[in-house]
């Protein structure tokens, strides 16, 4: 028996000590280890072994607080109302439970309840006295925070005072009136600019500016943030604000106290109140009457997370009444009243078992981390991106490392963190990445050029470089060619085998067969594969039917737009948006061949990298080489001047609009309302901002009409959006 004490007793230490470790990570160096999730784990097994042997809780064990403490560099803050984490519950049979308790405490069958979504990032506290903001706080320890104002003012979307018409009485009022009422206020009459009013909201980056920050980031050589919420926690920790400023910032506001105390009978009322006030309220929120209403809303939005231009990672469940909140009351650490539901982990660790070079359609050479397979976001993950060779120093990654892997929205996974931790008695089977010095593809020389962190092959027969072209090529978004997929693309792009009229292989001096050159070596050789018919129908899984049907594509799509063409050549720097620019301003391919790079700079959106990088392209000989057989070919190389496209092409209307697509939309497939906009000069973004200029709304609109409703923008129904187009 005592023996069975000391291993509970010694299992009890080590997960405090491992959940320290990991506190200090997460809280102080904003480097954390671990996913929430695998965190959450060693939390709920201390807190069971300490629920089955309370004799063994001590004062200091992390179930006791919540976890962290402020970083250094801030003034110390006392929250006058601590900020408390929350349980988490990771299926629907918890959140039922959790439901169950609720009811058994508040001795009722039906309660009320609010979701909101719960945003990925970190939780501040604004201090408003005279109705004027006086300081801005970090969560800290949840006790203790860090005074982080200048930062906090920088956040464009938080008032830095209140509307006084949703927060006023008569000086003096509010202080007498609550002398005379006990417990939360009916409704805001009880509030006075002469009250301290604290409201408590979630710091997040937009996913719009992580995107930009990463790859502002890329090009100063600076390792990549890992997610979002590790981008907007190291920017409030910033001890100079102009860098907090230039990072965009944003805030949702969730909770209102005035001298310490839930001003409202209802958090739902509450959040209305905020936003009334001018604060920023998530309009993607519901209003439950049961537990049932919330597992729905978590489902509805699980599917629709992706979307809404901001990382979540679950929702939180709050009881409406604030009477029952504060009957129902709180642990050390958490509310009874509140939880998280948590989706599956976008974060995982797992062990990195080898690093492959794959070779892209420009020759550059990317790291490819090879997984011990592993369950992230729903999906099993074998394979993440490593970025370059210099990401891999700076990680500091070996191969048989435990490795951190995040797969945020639809970016794919990449490798985060190395846990040294896990090293300890491993260090015989790791061994170190050498990026080759030769192609994996052609065993051609690779080279790094001055200034850049990749290496390249610049060898322009490699087959591999070959394939990633001609795939960008025939994409849906450059010519159009649907039939030519991955595989018919790697059969064509192979040498061929040379046969006897006999149909026998003919044999080299060494017995292997001999092999001719392969059916396409470019873009331009596609518009000759007639001439090939019998062979691509005798290549595999193709047919007559089939070799017929990739043959037609291919004419078709001879008469595509100049945007859809510049876009398929592959040039570096030269996404959609940027080929949409450059039909417009240039007649033809010709045009655009001939203009310098000062020419390029000037114009709007492409500035001096892009105009050299197409500068550069257009004066490479097999370059031009290849444009005189596109056009020989009889691939259209001019801005159209008949039809839609010419209408398209001259009548700019839409140019430094942004538009936002939601909904379904029965004329138009989402990729060809885009194209629509974006050859009319406009842009379409993901998410609704102050920026955004039209939001363009189908059926069973998003949270994005919300958002756009809030914001006071102009929306568009399919009626409305034609009648611009022909505008």
């Amino acid at each position: 028996m005592a023996t069975d004490k000391a291993k509970v007793r010694a299992e009890i230490d080590h997960l405090r000590e491992t959940i320290r470790h990991h506190d200090e990570r997460y809280y102080v160096l904003s480097e954390p280890e671990i996913s929430d999730y695998e965190y959450d784990e060693l939390m709920n097994r201390l807190r069971k072994l300490e629920e089955a042997h309370p004799e063994l809780i001590s004062p200091d064990s992390p179930t006791q607080r919540v976890a962290g403490r402020p970083a250094e560099g801030f003034p110390e803050y006392r929250h006058r109302v601590p900020m408390l984490s929350l349980d988490n519950s990771y299926s629907v049979e918890e959140l039922k439970e959790w439901d169950q308790r609720v009811r058994r405490g508040a001795g009722r069958e039906i309660i009320e309840y609010v979701a909101e979504l719960k945003v990925d990032g970190l939780s501040i506290s604004a201090i408003y006295k005279n109705g004027v903001m006086t300081k801005g706080v970090t969560r800290g320890d949840g006790t203790i925070g860090e005074d982080v104002t200048p930062n906090v003012r920088t956040i464009r979307s938080l008032p830095l005072s209140i509307r006084r018409e949703a927060f006023q009485l008569p000086s003096g009022a509010g202080k007498k009136r609550r002398r005379e009422h006990d417990g939360p206020a009916a409704d805001l009459g009880l509030i006075s600019m002469e009250d301290e009013i604290e409201v408590r909201g979630e710091v997040y980056l937009p996913a719009e500016e992580f995107r930009r920050l990463n790859a502002e980031r890329a090009e100063q050589e600076l390792p990549p943030f890992a997610n979002p919420r590790n981008a907007a926690s190291g920017t409030m920790k910033s001890l100079d604000a102009r860098v907090v400023a230039g990072r965009k910032l944003d805030v949702f506001c969730y909770d209102v106290l005035v001298d310490g105390r839930k001003p409202l009978a209802t958090h739902w009322g509450a959040l209305d109140r905020l936003a009334r006030a001018g604060f920023r309220v998530n309009p993607t929120r519901a209003l439950c009457s049961s537990i049932e209403e919330v597992m729905a809303f978590c489902e509805k939005m699980g599917d629709e997370r992706d979307d809404l231009g901001y990382e979540i990672d679950g929702v939180v469940v709050k009881v409406n009444s604030t009477a029952l909140q504060e009957e129902l009351g709180s642990t050390s650490k958490a509310p009874r009243w509140a939880v998280a539901y948590k989706y599956p982990p976008r974060q995982a660790t797992t062990i990195l078992r080898d690093i492959t070079v794959q070779v892209g359609r420009i020759g550059t050479l990317t790291p490819v981390a090879e997984l011990e397979p592993v369950l992230l976001a729903g999906t099993t993950v074998s394979r993440a991106s490593l970025h370059n060779e210099d990401q891999i120093r700076r990680l500091g990654v070996m191969i048989g490392d435990y490795v951190l892997i995040e797969k945020a929205g639809e970016i794919i996974p990449q490798v985060v963190k190395v846990i040294e931790s896990k090293r300890t008695g491993r260090k015989a089977e790791l061994r170190p990445f050498v990026m080759p010095r030769h192609c994996p593809a052609c065993g051609e020389e690779v080279v790094r050029l001055r200034g850049e962190v990749a290496w390249r092959c610049v060898n322009s027969a490699c087959p591999a470089k070959i394939r990633a072209g001609l795939k960008l090529f025939a994409s849906r978004r450059a010519m159009r060619i649907e039939g030519l997929g991955e595989a018919l693309i790697e059969q064509l792009v192979s040498p061929r085998i040379d046969y006897d009229d006999e149909g026998k292989p003919i044999l080299a001096k060494d017995g292997e067969p001999v092999k001719k050159a392969p059916l396409v070596a470019d873009f331009a050789d596609l518009y000759h594969l007639k001439r090939h018919r019998d062979e691509l129908i005798a290549l595999e899984r193709m047919g007559e039917k089939s070799a017929d049907n990739v043959l037609a594509q291919i004419d078709e799509s001879r008469d595509n737009d100049l945007a859809r063409l510049i876009y398929g050549l592959g040039i570096r720097h030269v996404g959609e948006r940027t080929a949409q620019i450059l039909a417009g301003a240039f007649e033809s391919v010709d045009e655009l061949m001939e203009a310098s790079e000062e020419q390029l700079a000037e114009i709007f959106e492409i500035g001096p990298v892009v105009a050299e990088s197409i500068h550069e392209w257009f004066h490479e000989p097999r370059n031009r080489e290849l444009i005189g057989r596109l056009k020989e070919a009889g691939v259209n190389t001019e801005r159209k001047s008949t039809g839609e496209a010419a209408a398209a092409g001259e009548r700019r209307n839409f140019e430094g609009k942004q538009f936002v697509l939601t909904g379904k939309l029965e004329g138009f497939t989402r990729d060809g309302a885009k194209e629509l906009i974006e050859r009319r000069g406009g842009r379409v973004t993901s998410s609704v901002t102050k920026k955004t200029d039209y939001v363009v709304v189908g059926d069973d609109p998003g949270s994005k009409l919300d958002r756009a409703r809030e914001l006071g923008i102009m929306t568009l129904d399919e009626t409305a959006f034609r009648e611009l187009l022909g505008g």
